[in-house]
């Protein structure tokens, strides 16, 4: 499945890896009573920040990640060959890192607890990610920059 204008995107993949975050939250809510925001568990696996989850438990949770994200694409075929543009992509990945930081989370905990909480600092944080991310995109069509190869 394809949509027109995009033709490397892929709706059923997006929408079973949302399934699957959005259950992973609501287990990790009603199981351990957190919200599962991954800035805030990356800070506490560095040990910069106290949240209620153990340090071990923040680095399965961190480690699991990529390696979920392997285990994915490697079944699926889709793993990227390399990446076009490293340092960009690890300048971005700071920026990320510190506007979770300033904006006191990031999508998973704004975009989907606090959504799904009508939290309306949430909501504002979100339309700001929605809004900087079409912008960024764009960005990068216009200048026909690619991170993935």
């Amino acid at each position: 499945m394809s949509l027109p204008g995009f033709p490397e995107a892929a709706p059923l993949a997006g929408l079973v890896g949302g399934v699957l975050i959005g259950l992973a939250a609501a287990l990790m809510l009603l199981g351990n009573g957190r919200i599962a925001g991954v800035s805030g568990i990356a800070t506490r696996a560095a040990g910069l920040g106290g949240s209620g989850m153990s340090r071990g438990e923040a680095w399965l949770f961190v480690l699991g990640l990529p390696l979920g994200a392997l285990v994915v694409g490697v079944v699926t075929g889709g793993l990227p060959s390399h990446f076009a543009a490293p340092v960009p992509l690890a300048i971005a990945g700071l920026i990320v890192g510190v506007g979770t930081r300033l904006g006191s989370g990031c999508t998973s905990g704004h975009g989907v607890c606090g959504m799904s909480r009508l939290a309306p600092r949430s909501l504002l944080a979100t339309a700001i990610f929605m809004a900087t991310g079409i912008a960024t995109v764009a960005a990068m069509n216009v200048l026909d920059w690619r991170v993935l190869g």
